[in-house]
Order: structure tokens, then C-alpha cells, then sequence
């Protein structure tokens, strides 16, 4: 394909956006049921696949963990920490580069794909250097286990997990690479399409090797660890295929051939950091909370993890919205239309929340037939019911704070997010779980109320944030903002 023919998919894809209104003057900028309705059909187009290939995602440790379900509570504890440590920590390099969704986008929506294959060289590039200090990273917390005093059981298990699927790590972060620039210019089937397949190279793999088919020996929860390196390393050559065949190799030789410049990283990184910081802050959030479950007996640990799991599940639809909004509101910014934009985000926002509230209802009325999935454990199905109630009164503010943060993430303001999770997951959340926890001897119920505290806090804050922003977007007479202008909103 020329490149004169992808200036033109470009250009075709812009005018396929709805036409924007007049400037609003209304509360909501851009917003309104017309502009809802008219928004929708490129949201949906947008956000189905993302959403459906982020339910893929999650779908892996969903399946590592009913898998290890017949090993006990202590497997599913052990498989469930395991890989929670290892998001906490891969978690800031695929933050990093979420920049990339702010630049891909932004250069799409103004018809420079040129410019995109450049930042796809230089987050390629970035996640390389990212690699080794991450693994030395999970090498220390390996060897320092001792220290956060875990159950025995559970330890002696999490140790060989760890040590393999920390394997994953180089490949996870190639493929996050390579899914933001797919993303940025608007093609996310092949990203359904690695995702929804992996997971079946993922059961498969599981399959043999944790109880040991074929002639291989059973490595038990190991075994699910390396399922899930043999997993990601698929997902990273089906998402580099899907580039190659839509960019001819010479286009994609010449983007690397131009060089990998340190102002291009250093602006990648700008917007990378604070994006890595703030998912890093809210994952490592619950990462903390799972290592205080992990001080109380197996059965608690092994509630908490299976309605984190749960939880984590249905999260997946308004991260992909999410994603969708960072993408949309990026080809906005880039076309310079801050109606559009704004547009963009409120709608959805309004399709989390119809969503989220849904989830809610199911959490509430029927917690005990999701558990059933995972174990008939009595006593883990009553107390991982409780938590899941607990979950359905946070649905709301947790669907809130991640579809903001994308919307922000779209305009190039990746810093205030960062603020407000610190403030609300670190100072209040986090503090107050503990607090329930042990001195109150709440028990997991009081780390997930602790938990509930902190997101409400960033769902509301981050509302009022893209409301000031997306109110304050003016493009007329040369005017708008460049990702590196913007600066966090102070609230009063």
C-alpha cells in the first residue's frame, strides 16, 4: 500500500467522524442526545473489539486461575499473588507506554502515518530499555518474599510462579508497543484477535503442563507460569504480523532506519511517566491490599483473589472504553476539534456508566454463582460473596476514574490522574483498609471497604477534572494545547 493511499485512509477516516456541532454552550462540551447518538457508531466501532480483546486479557489470569482450582486454596492464592506482583511491576512499563496512545492518535487524526511508524520505533525501542531493570526488579521481590510475612503454604507456592512468569516480561512489553500503535491508528481486530486466541493456546498450554499430559512431568502452578510466557509470546508475534501486513516492510524499515531520537523519547516518556505512575499507583494499590490478604489465613486470601478476579473481569469493559476514548478524543485534538473531543469523551463516559451500573446489580443479586466458577469451597463461597457485594457499591466510581483518566489521556494530560491517585488510593484508601483490617479485625472486609473509599474519591475528583478540561479546549485563531503544555487541575 502507498503511502499516498494511507495519507488517504487517514483523511477517510476523519471524515467518516460526525460533523461537529457548533461550539457548545451547554454544561457538557459537545454533549447532547443528537451528539450522543452520532458519536456512538465510532465509539462502538472503536471500543467493541478493545473491549472485547481486553476481556481477552483478563480472561488469562481468569483461566490460570480455575485451572489451579483443583489444587486447593493455597494454589489459587499462590497463582493469583504471583501474578499480581508481576502486573504491579510490568504495569509501569506498559504505562509508559500509554504515551504512545496520546502521539499515535493524535499524528493519525491529523494524517501524518509517517510520524506513526516513528512512534512505533521509538516505543519498541523504549520498552527495550525498559526490560532488564524491570526483571531485576521481580528478582529482588523474589529473593525478599520472606519479608511480607505470607502465609507458609502460600509462599512456598508463589516463589516458583513468580520465577517463571517473570519470563513474560520482555514480550509483554514488545506487545504493548504494538498494540498502542494499532490502536492509535484505528485497527483493533488483530488485537481481538491475538487476545481471544491466546487464551486458548493459554488453556491448552495450562492443560499440559500443570497436571502433566503428553508424557511431560505435572509442574503444578509452575506449569501455569510458563503457560502464561508461552501465551504472551504468541500475542506479541500475531500483533507484529498484523503490522507487517498493514505497512509495507520498507515503510516500517524506513521509521527505524530514521533513527530513535532523545527528544522523541524524552517526549514519549513525558507523557509516558505520569500515565505509568498513575495505573502503577492504582494497580499497586491492590497488589498491597492482596499482600495484606495474604497475612490472614488461605481462605481469605483465596476470597479476595476470586473477587478480585471477578471484579478485575467486568473492569475490562470500561477499560476498553477507556482506551477507545484516549483514541477518539486523541483524533479529535489531532483534527483540531474541541467539540469533538469533548463529545468524545462524555459519550463514553454516559456508556461506562450504563454499563457499570449493570455490573453492579449482577454483583449484587447473584455473587454466589460467580464464585461457584472458581471453587465449592463453603467457606470461601460466603466470604468472597460478602466481598463482591461490597464491590457493587463501588462499580460506579470505579467505571468513573478509568474512562476520565482515558479521556484525559486523549488530550496529552497524563499528570493530574497521578495526582489524585496518590491522594486517593495511597493517603486515603490504602490506610483505612489496613486500618479495618487488623486494628479493627475487619478482617479482607475491611481492606475492601478501605479499597471502595479510594476509588469513589478518584471517581468523583477525576469527573470534575475532565469537566474544567474539556470546557477549556479552544483551537480558534491557532489556539489548543500540545500534550507537553498541560499541566495538572488544581481543585479548590
Amino acid at each position: 500500500m502507498s503511502n499516498a493511499r494511507r495519507q488517504g485512509r487517514a483523511a477517510s477516516y476523519n471524515r467518516r467522524m460526525p460533523a461537529p456541532p457548533p461550539s457548545s454552550s451547554g454544561r457538557l462540551r459537545g454533549f447532547s442526545r443528537g451528539a450522543f447518538r452520532a458519536e456512538l457508531p465510532g465509539l462502538f466501532r472503536l471500543a467493541g473489539p478493545v473491549v472485547v480483546a481486553e476481556l481477552g486479557w483478563m480472561s488469562m489470569g481468569l483461566v490460570d486461575t480455575i485451572m489451579v482450582g483443583p489444587l486447593g486454596p493455597d494454589a489459587i492464592g499462590a497463582t493469583g499473588l504471583g501474578g499480581t506482583v508481576l502486573m504491579a511491576v510490568a504495569i509501569f512499563g506498559m504505562g509508559v507506554l500509554l504515551g504512545l496512545d496520546t502521539l499515535v492518535s493524535q499524528a493519525f487524526g491529523a494524517g501524518d502515518t509517517e510520524t506513526c511508524r516513528r512512534w512505533l520505533a521509538h516505543g519498541l525501542a523504549l520498552a527495550a530499555l525498559l526490560t532488564p531493570p524491570m526483571l531485576g526488579v521481580l528478582w529482588v521481590i523474589d529473593v525478599r518474599m520472606d519479608v511480607a510475612g505470607l502465609h507458609p503454604s502460600v509462599e512456598a507456592l508463589t516463589r516458583p510462579y513468580l520465577g517463571a512468569v517473570a519470563w513474560s516480561l520482555p514480550p509483554l512489553l514488545a506487545y504493548s508497543s504494538c498494540r498502542r500503535y494499532l490502536q492509535g491508528i484505528g485497527i483493533v481486530r488483530p488485537i481481538t484477535f491475538a487476545l481471544v486466541s491466546a487464551n486458548l493456546v493459554n488453556v491448552v498450554v495450562n492443560w499440559v503442563l500443570i497436571y502433566g499430559h503428553f508424557g511431560l512431568p505435572a509442574l503444578g502452578v509452575r506449569g501455569a507460569a510458563w503457560a502464561t510466557v508461552l501465551s504472551r509470546v504468541y500475542m506479541l508475534v500475531v500483533l507484529a504480523g498484523a503490522i507487517v501486513l498493514h505497512a509495507r516492510a520498507d515503510a516500517l524499515v524506513r521509521a527505524w532506519r530514521a533513527g530513535i531520537e532523545r527528544a522523541w523519547l524524552g517526549r514519549l516518556m513525558a507523557l509516558g511517566l505520569p500515565a505509568a505512575a498513575q495505573i502503577t499507583l492504582e494497580v499497586g494499590v491492590f497488589a498491597a491490599a492482596t499482600t495484606l490478604a495474604g497475612q490472614l489465613d488461605p481462605v481469605a486470601l483465596a476470597s479476595h483473589q476470586i473477587a478480585l478476579n471477578v471484579i478485575s473481569f467486568l473492569f475490562m469493559v470500561p477499560l476498553g472504553i477507556a482506551s477507545s476514548a484516549a483514541v477518539r478524543v486523541g483524533h479529535a485534538v489531532g483534527r483540531r476539534d474541541a467539540d469533538g473531543a469533548g463529545r468524545a469523551g462524555w459519550s463514553a463516559i454516559a456508556l461506562t456508566l450504563a454499563f457499570m451500573s449493570g455490573s453492579a446489580l449482577v454483583l449484587w443479586t447473584m455473587p454466589a454463582t460467580l464464585i461457584r466458577a472458581f471453587t465449592s469451597d463453603a467457606a470461601v463461597l460466603a466470604l468472597a460473596s460478602r466481598l463482591l457485594a461490597l464491590a457493587a457499591l463501588f462499580q460506579l466510581f470505579d467505571g468513573l476514574q478509568v474512562v476520565t483518566t482515558g479521556s484525559l489521556r486523549g488530550l496529552g494530560d497524563t499528570r493530574t490522574p497521578v495526582l489524585w491517585n496518590i491522594l486517593g488510593h495511597w493517603v486515603l484508601g490504602l490506610p483505612i483498609a489496613w486500618w479495618l483490617c487488623f486494628p479493627m479485625q475487619w478482617g479482607v472486609v475491611g481492606l475492601w471497604v478501605g479499597l471502595a473509599t479510594g476509588l469513589t474519591w478518584c471517581g468523583v475528583i477525576l469527573l470534575v477534572v475532565w469537566h474544567r478540561r474539556s470546557r477549556a479546549l479552544d483551537f480558534t485563531h491557532g489556539g489548543g494545547v500540545t500534550p507537553l503544555e498541560l499541566r495538572p487541575v488544581a481543585m479548590p
